[in-house]
């Protein structure tokens, strides 16, 4: 059965951070690209960062680089978002996604965790 589960999430005052994780099973990690989404109050689902499987390279949409790092341990199975110097405007459900390297593709979502930012 396969589990993405999110973790970390919660309220922060502007400026502040917090580590989220996502803890997988039921799937090959190493064969799969690992990323993060938000989706805000009626916006649509966004890509936040994305972490290829085997070296490890990273990509962040403009709106969060030099503030949130992607990063996975393989021998966890887990990938993590550390985010920092957070923004109101960073306020969504965060979703834990894995993808399938290889055809055919295979897409896998985690339930999601609340990040708010707000004073």
């Amino acid at each position: 059965q396969v589990q993405l589960v999110e973790s970390g999430g919660g309220l922060v005052q502007p400026g502040g951070s917090l580590r989220l994780s996502c803890a997988t099973s039921g799937f090959t990690f190493n064969n799969y690209v690992m990323s993060w989404y938000r989706q805000a109050p009626g916006q649509e689902r966004d890509l936040v960062a994305t972490i290829l499987s085997n070296d490890g390279i990273t990509n962040y949409a403009d709106s969060v680089k030099g503030r949130f790092t992607i990063s996975r341990d393989n021998a966890k199975n887990t990938v993590y978002l550390q985010m920092n110097s957070l923004k109101p405007e960073d306020t969504a459900v965060y979703y834990c996604n894995a993808r399938r390297v290889i055809v055919p593709a295979v897409i896998y979502w985690g339930q999601g965790t609340q990040v708010t930012v707000s004073s």
